[in-house]
């Protein structure tokens, strides 16, 4: 039987990457859990100290519960080396459709990220393969693909 998982992201503003790729995932914010105004507000409930609390929403959600949850859990060190783990947003549409087709679809896509406070780091299209990505980098640093 398969396991359910979260995915954690370490990070300095969870408000900031949770609304960030809640977008770029079509993800909404997670709501608290019930009788609890914030998640800040849970997290209190269970005795976590206040210096380990951010502030606004921390995590997001599928709304249509096929993903994973993703927690942005704050962190006091700053990223400072290439991630181990990143994520691959997946816009082309896959191998069915042309490379042509696919190029345009990644480009926007990233387009669209880039307004969203996302950085462009380079393309990837490799001479004779049929391969186009964009590798970027959200708010905070961290490394992630457009395919």
């Amino acid at each position: 039987m398969p396991v359910t998982f979260q995915l954690t992201v370490d990070c300095a503003d969870p408000d900031l990457l949770a609304r960030f790729w809640a977008e770029a995932l079509h993800y909404v914010v997670a709501p608290p859990p019930e009788g609890h105004a914030s998640w800040d507000d849970f997290y209190r409930s269970l005795g976590v100290p206040e210096e380990e609390l951010g502030e606004g929403s921390d995590r997001i959600v599928d709304p249509h519960g096929e993903g994973p949850m993703v927690w942005f859990q704050v962190v006091p060190e700053l990223k400072s080396l290439k991630n181990r783990l990143h994520l691959d947003v997946n816009a082309s549409g896959g191998r069915v459709h042309a490379i042509d087709v696919r190029r345009v679809r990644v480009e926007a896509e990233a387009e669209r990220l880039v307004a969203l406070g996302a950085t462009r780091v380079r393309t990837n299209a490799p001479e004779g393969m049929d391969q186009y990505a964009v590798a970027m980098l959200d708010p905070e640093g961290n490394e992630f693909d457009v395919f």
